[in-house]
């Protein structure tokens, strides 16, 4: 099937792409979507497309590649050339292998809305920090370029899109004649939502396509991993929202537009190449010659991933070097039986144990929703919990369960087992014979970026420095009701009052405390973590226009394996 604007005639050219994904010292993966069937090509390593719902994708293995080389790549179908783009200005797409196992640059964030350019979306939501990486990176500088980004979750808003896209559903779904699985008594309140893969297309290719973020993705190797507006605001927040939201009528669309096109767009590049081997849906999916089967053997996977967590796995690990970084779902594998909650359901823990346990220097673990909060949101989060658990009798149960709901109360102290887990997990990891100089807990979701110390009951920070690094969003900032709100939260007073109230519901302090020690701030960024031996730093950047670009400027330095004196911006 052709894409509208192209025929026979014309040649085939690249719809969104290409996004460069793993990368090791010898190897990369190359991802495309293209507007029809042909034969996808990098550095003379060749794969076919495959196509779900008339869109075509590639995934090219290049192989062969030498370490810490860069080389600039080009991108041809059916042997002619797509990328780079006639009158392209920015510098070639370039494929930058891994060297020194001693020294890793990652960046990371969540949380980019996707917007225009002009002076009212700039007015409301501000510079856009992919942006003005993009632009220093096309600077040159190759040796302070990020060896990999992290995205940690809300790429897209399915939930919210843009207004250009509800007006595209509104004109596409007339409310009397909508030809989805929205039809209806529950209909309008995803009217103006997506709902099926075809319109999960429409976010990804208004998102990826910006030029400048464009090129980003195509020369700076990426990881990506899901948060709730993959799918709909405060998804698996608990038991109650999972059962009214399945009994809507176009929950099962849903779940298949949101899993197949995160299957399709963001999961198959964290594989690496053995990976992608030795996949058994991605080989059924790419090898299976009729499309509709194809599309029902990945509705089939994935309809049963949201039902039965534990059949599928988005979490994912990548080594650089020296450096182990860890990518936990902390939105999908969620266990929400009421009394026996987990952030990570029981499968997925001990997956994370066992990649957890090895030989490093440094160990990052990219979680979207934090693990460390500010103290007051932390405290009312464990007394939501444990209210709506019937630590204060039947109408405390009701009562918890609404403030939990209403106040996106979903984050690790929400899910007091799991958050106890990871302290135990820590003090293992640290307690080890050559522990790692830091553990980094690397998170974004709640629109505010901040740095936090952790003490853990047990471990000498001098060998292994435990911190958490928060950065969101990339282009999405709070209001200002609810910048005000998060600081009244954090006040001495309120702090003190709700920890009474957590106590009193029966919350145990963990064998952990905590300092912010820096933040939060609440613009648009990036933090970068740099790895040096067994030292690691932080630089926290956020993005703002200066005479109509967009760059960033340093907020903070701060050395994480030492004693934590930041340096002047």
């Amino acid at each position: 099937m052709t894409r509208p604007g192209s025929s026979a005639d014309t040649a085939p050219y690249i719809v969104v792409g290409p996004v460069l994904r793993f990368v090791d010292q010898s190897s990369a993966t190359i991802w495309v979507e293209v507007d029809r069937a042909c034969v996808v090509e990098v550095l003379g390593h060749a794969a076919p497309t495959w196509d779900l719902y008339g869109h075509h994708y590639a995934l090219v293995v290049v192989e062969g590649l030498a370490a810490a080389s860069r080389t600039p790549y080009e991108v041809h179908l059916d042997g002619q050339l797509a990328w780079p783009q006639a009158g392209d200005v920015q510098p070639p797409s370039v494929i930058r292998t891994l060297g020194d196992e001693t020294v890793a640059r990652v960046a990371f964030g969540s949380c980019r809305r996707a917007a225009p350019f002009d002076r009212r979306s700039l007015r409301v939501v501000g510079a856009d920090a992919l942006v003005a990486l993009a632009e220093r990176m096309m600077g040159g500088g190759f040796e302070l370029w990020p060896d990999l980004l992290l995205l940690v979750g809300d790429q897209v808003y399915a939930d919210d899109p843009s207004p250009a896209l509800k007006k595209r559903l509104r004109e596409l779904h007339d409310h009397d004649q909508r030809e989805t699985a929205a039809q209806g008594p529950d209909s309008d309140d995803v009217r103006e939502e997506i709902v099926d893969f075809e319109e999960y297309t429409w976010l990804y290719h208004e998102s990826w396509r910006t030029p400048a973020v464009r090129w980003l993705l195509a020369t700076l190797p990426t990881c990506m991993i899901l948060d709730d507006h993959d799918l709909r605001d405060d998804w698996n927040s608990s038991w109650s929202w999972r059962q009214e939201m399945t009994a809507k009528t176009w929950w099962r669309d849903r779940v298949v537009g949101a899993f197949s096109s995160y299957w399709v767009y963001q999961h198959l590049g964290n594989l690496s190449p053995v990976d992608l081997a030795e996949d058994v849906v991605y080989q059924q999916v790419r090898d299976v010659a009729d499309a509709t089967t194809r599309e029902r053997l990945l509705a089939d996977f994935v309809l049963q991933a949201d039902a039965e967590p534990d059949t599928a796995r988005w979490s994912f690990h990548r080594d650089l070097g020296r450096t182990r970084l860890v990518v936990l779902d902390s939105r999908c594998s969620r266990r929400l039986d009421p009394g026996d909650r987990a952030i990570v359901d029981d499968l997925e823990w001990e997956w994370f144990r066992e990649v957890t346990d090895v030989d490093v220097d440094h160990l990052l673990v990219g979680t979207s929703l934090p693990v460390l909060l500010l103290h007051g949101v932390h405290h009312l989060e464990g007394w939501s919990e444990a209210v709506a658990e019937g630590a204060w009798g039947r109408w405390g149960m009701w009562l918890g369960e609404q403030v939990r709901l209403k106040v996106d109360l979903e984050h690790w102290a929400a899910f007091r087992q799991s958050f106890d887990s990871m302290v135990t997990l820590v003090q293992e990891v640290a307690g080890r014979p050559n522990p790692p100089a830091s553990l980094l807990w690397l998170s974004g979701d709640v629109h505010c970026s901040y740095l936090a110390t952790a003490h853990v009951g047990g471990v000498d920070a001098a060998r292994t420095t435990v911190r958490q690094l928060t950065m969101s969003p990339f282009r999405n900032p709070l209001q200002n009701w609810v910048r005000v709100a998060n600081g009244r939260l954090d006040h001495r007073f309120a702090r003190a009052v709700l920890g009474w109230l957590a106590r009193r519901a029966g919350v145990r302090e963990p064998a952990m405390t905590w300092d912010v020690d820096h933040g939060p701030w609440f613009d648009n960024g990036v933090m970068t973590v740099v790895l040096d031996g067994r030292s690691a730093s932080v630089e926290v950047e956020h993005a703002r226009v200066v005479a109509g670009r967009q760059v960033l400027d340093r907020t903070l330095t701060l050395p994480l394996t030492a004693e934590p004196t930041p340096s002047p911006a």
